[in-house]
């Protein structure tokens, strides 16, 4: 089916914004963010991309987040900006690029640094808005003093955290932990709960290293009990959890959970109430409007739907996706390394049979969950006779599924960094219902989303630092143009930056140093990317047009390689020489700012036709 971008431009949709949001009655503002949801898991995605309710691998349920898009904007192609969970959700609460947010992994940062500037429940509370998370926030932004370490930073009025709160509260299904005792920590460890109350607690890595008896007992014990499918055949963490059944029901799992605190803090505005493990809390406050980030668990490790959703996907046959170890011929070696950190090859094809059903049937679990979630909102807007905003981000980043061979996220391919977005608005003037917007956004774009909605002056010079644009820009088509998304990683593989433009997707080696920013290598040797010979940067380049599916790395193919080297040269100016950060984030006040290439980033692809191969 043939991609035709729609948009809604009018003085009628224009002019209706402006009231909404300098009234004295703001809207409510849900913002709810999955974890590791591919876009292909929603049917009304898969509607509009390919004119099929499947996905390209088989069966999906989605009947609450299709309604939810029927009612507003589905925008198809929103670019997350670097595909993990902490510096994805940093970019997104900051508005700002990880290269300029100094963001590039599981970094911890905080906001002593004078190039930081505030984040959206910061800037949104100060314009009158009453802040709570529930779930999973974490954008890895802490309060942090000179040996104090690093805390909760404070940006929620109310945060009942997945982990922090419920887990530890010995509210979940099966979840992972640290343990400490005298001596510090004491290693990772996975705990299981159980209907009844009872749980078990074994650890899956020791700080010295070794397993006892006791140990690999309960861990085998798990995988019979739970069906289990780990993640054996990787180089990386073989621990993790790619498949079996919750031991809860669906109306007890850990997202279950998140949705019912979510709703209790509502159900007691005015009040106070308690969580689920019994902490009190203050419900919503009545006297302001509400701007709610609702974080779920699903479809991240460990991938456990409740057997209710897992029997009648088990019954569905899925394609796994195509891979040749051939290919492998053409990774870099830093794809290489990603590739054998993640590596799902190994399995038997019933294994990834497994590994697709479960996934997919752990989506459509937590659809039910979203729904009422959004259910309960939308019900408390009508009681107080507020105007809403929905504003639901279709994953933090993409998921691997054996596409280029893993299952994983961290990669520049389209498999870990396309994903989705849903706006919904009350005042279908505001938001037109059934709505599809088929350009490249991106993620930083949510920060200014929100805060417009909020009643917050974004032109204002004091916002400038927004990498950002508003999507109510975006589908007006008042924004300017934008021929390119960016974004950097440094995890697993490596720092690592990409471009994506409609036809091509392009990455490469950032820095010469093997993992994340320290002390020693921060701001040195700053434009060694474009200087040093090209076969030490790993360059990957995918013609779309093509490798739709991104199998074949044509950086080398003579045919390509000036092309390759266009694309390096656009790339590094950018992220390397426009305003790049790397931050000592155990120091106060300490980092470098690169500045040699600034105004690089202007939005404008511009490739010389000559360098295009025929």
């Amino acid at each position: 089916m043939k991609r035709v971008p729609i948009f809604f431009v009018g003085t009628a949709l224009l002019t209706a914004l402006a009231p909404m949001i300098t009234a004295a009655e703001k809207p409510n503002i849900l913002w709810i963010v999955t974890d590791d949801q591919r876009p292909d898991s929603v049917r009304a995605f898969n509607r509009l991309v390919d004119g099929k309710d499947e996905s390209p691998l088989g069966y999906v349920e989605s009947p609450h987040i299709d309604k939810l898009a029927a009612e507003g904007i589905l925008f198809t192609r929103a670019m997350c900006n670097s595909p993990a969970c902490g510096p994805s959700r940093g970019s997104m609460h900051s508005g700002r690029y990880p290269f300029r947010h100094g963001h590039y992994a599981f970094e911890l940062t905080h906001q002593n640094p004078d190039f930081v500037r505030p984040v959206v429940p910061q800037i949104i509370r100060e314009h009158g808005y009453a802040t709570a998370a529930f779930g999973k926030d974490d954008p890895y932004i802490y309060r942090w003093g000179p040996g104090q370490g690093f805390h909760d930073p404070g940006f929620y009025d109310v945060r009942v955290h997945d982990k922090n709160g419920l887990q530890r509260g010995g509210i979940g299904d099966v979840a992972t932990l640290e343990a400490f005792g005298k001596g510090g920590y004491l290693g990772g460890t996975e705990v299981v709960f159980y209907p009844d109350g009872t749980k078990r607690t074994y650890f899956l890595q020791r700080k010295d290293g070794k397993l006892n008896e006791e140990d690999l007992a309960a861990i085998a014990r798990t995988n019979k009990e739970l069906d289990i499918l780990r993640s054996y055949t990787n180089g990386g963490n073989k621990s993790l959890i790619f498949g079996g059944v919750n031991p809860k029901p669906a109306e007890d799992t850990a997202d279950a959970h998140i949705a019912t605190e979510m709703k209790n803090y509502l159900a007691n505005a005015g009040r106070t109430y308690k969580t689920l493990w019994g902490q009190e809390l203050q419900g919503a406050n009545t006297a302001k409007p509400q701007f709610i980030h609702l974080g779920f668990h699903f479809p991240h490790t460990p991938v456990l739907p409740p057997k209710s959703f897992r029997d009648r996907f088990q019954t569905k046959k899925y394609r796994v996706p195509d891979f040749d170890k051939e290919e492998l011929a053409k990774f870099p070696p830093q794809l290489l390394r990603l590739y054998n950190s993640c590596k799902v090859d190994g399995m038997t094809e019933a294994e990834k049979q497994q590994a697709i059903q479960d996934y997919y049937a752990f989506c459509a679990h937590g659809d039910s969950q979203l729904g009422e979630a959004v259910e309960a909102f939308k019900a408390y807007c009508k009681s107080a006779n507020q105007e809403y905003l929905i504003v639901f981000t279709i994953g933090d980043h993409s998921w691997h599924l054996g596409e280029q061979g893993i299952e994983a996220k961290f990669g520049p391919w389209g498999q870990s960094v396309a994903n989705a977005a849903i706006l919904v608005s009350s005042d279908k003037n505001l938001i037109p219902a059934g709505g599809h917007y088929d350009k490249m956004v991106e993620f930083v774009d949510f920060a200014p989303t929100l805060l417009a909605a909020g009643g917050v002056d974004i032109q204002a010079s004091k916002f400038d630092f927004l990498d950002g644009v508003s999507l109510f820009d975006v589908f007006n088509g008042t924004a300017p143009p934008r021929e390119y998304t960016l974004g950097e990683i440094h995890l697993v593989a490596g720092p690592r930056a990409y471009m994506y433009t409609d036809r091509f997707r392009f990455s490469m080696r950032s820095r010469p140093f093997p993992g994340q920013v320290n002390e020693q290598n921060m701001g040195q040797n700053i434009s060694w990317a474009l200087e040093a010979p090209v076969e030490k940067l790993d360059l990957a380049l995918y013609d779309l047009k093509h490798d739709p599916l991104e199998r074949n790395n044509v950086a080398n193919d003579p045919n390509y390689r000036e092309l390759a080297g266009w694309f390096r040269n656009k790339l590094g100016n950018i992220v390397l020489g426009d305003g790049r950060i790397e931050c000592d984030w155990s120091q106060a006040n300490r980092y470098s700012l690169s500045d040699f290439a600034k105004g690089a980033d202007d939005k404008h692809a511009d490739i010389p036709e000559n360098l295009i191969p025929n």
